[in-house]
């Protein structure tokens, strides 16, 4: 006894039309998806217009550099904790005018914080609760004689690292 054999619909051009505006059509709408969560989180400018930043950023340099700062930082997990410490050539702690630090993900603005930092033993003192991952801080300090110090710092948490 043979087995009945169910009968073969052929391949027209309709299918595979679907097939293909299916096929294009998720790649579609995953593209315009990624795209629009990249506009929508990324915050794109580092200026508002970089012809006229551009303009100054020469001399604005040259006086950062005259005023021979470094900056050290560090965040301790453990005490939800930010330090700057800002030393001359000498090594002598600097006590800036103003101070101004943005910390946030270099992707998205969601989690951007501008903590309130207070000076403390030669060090300026913040809390700041930070996730683990990679965080950036952008430094915006005054010296006394109103020069600006800007300096952007690539930090990363690990929360099983007490050492800051």
């Amino acid at each position: 006894m043979a087995l009945a054999q169910k009968p073969v619909r052929p391949l027209t051009g309709w299918h595979v039309l679907a097939m293909f505006v299916a096929f294009f059509g998720v790649i579609i709408a995953v593209n315009v998806g990624m795209a629009w969560q990249a506009i929508s989180t990324f915050p794109g400018l580092e200026v508002d217009n970089g012809y006229i930043a551009s303009q100054t950023f020469d001399a604005e340099m040259t006086a950062q550099k005259a005023l021979n700062w470094t900056l050290k930082s560090g965040y301790d997990p453990a005490r939800n904790e930010m330090r700057l410490a800002f030393v001359d050539a000498a090594g002598r702690p600097v006590t800036v005018r103003s101070l101004t630090v943005l910390i946030g993900r270099a992707t998205e603005r969601t989690d951007d914080v501008t903590p309130v930092f207070a000076l403390m033993d030669d060090a300026y003192v913040a809390p700041a609760k930070l996730a683990s991952g990679k965080w950036m801080m952008v430094v915006e300090a005054t010296a006394a004689d109103g020069t600006l110090f800007r300096q952007r710092i690539n930090l990363y948490v690990d929360p099983n690292d007490d050492n800051g």
